[in-house]
């Protein structure tokens, strides 16, 4: 782990228990979550748009499993210690967590963030643990930002 990273990535467990002090204070929780494979500018911009939204966001991060069973093999590409760390180090990160499951359900009847956000690919129904959240946020996604498409064009060359 490094300086950038440290005290960021905690198990759900402690990032539970690192919670209740903002939110007595009456910070804003905002939760968003994904795969975060290979690290792009359309990610940066939603990680940043949903930091905006609240006081402390946390970011849930697809298990290599997950990731496995969601995208098809060979992903993910980056190594789920790797893609903690990177997603750790950007400023508009508060902490990160793993999950291993499909989607962040579980996490979020744990968690019940002030307000879930995912990019507007989504429909609200489709938003897994929405019902958990007080409030969906749904922003839209950067153009020509995909990592499926940036991978594609790797392969090509």
């Amino acid at each position: 782990m490094s300086i950038l990273t440290a005290g960021k990535i905690l198990s759900l467990d402690n990032l539970r228990h690192a919670l209740v002090r903002p939110r007595r204070a009456g910070k804003k929780v905002v939760f968003t979550n994904g795969c975060f494979d290979l690290l792009h500018p359309g990610h940066v911009a939603s990680i940043e748009r949903a930091k905006n939204l609240g006081d402390i966001l946390v970011v849930g991060l697809n298990s290599d499993g997950s990731v496995r069973r969601l995208k098809g093999s060979p992903r993910p590409i980056l190594p789920e210690r790797a893609r903690l760390e990177v997603v750790a180090a950007l400023e508009a990160v508060d902490y990160v967590l793993l999950f291993r499951e499909d989607t962040p359900e579980l996490v979020l009847s744990i968690l019940k963030p002030d307000i879930l956000v995912k990019g507007s690919d989504y429909e609200l129904k489709d938003i897994a643990g929405r019902q958990y959240a007080k409030k969906i946020v749904r922003i839209p996604l950067e153009a020509g930002y995909s990592t499926s498409a940036i991978i594609r064009k790797i392969r090509r060359s």
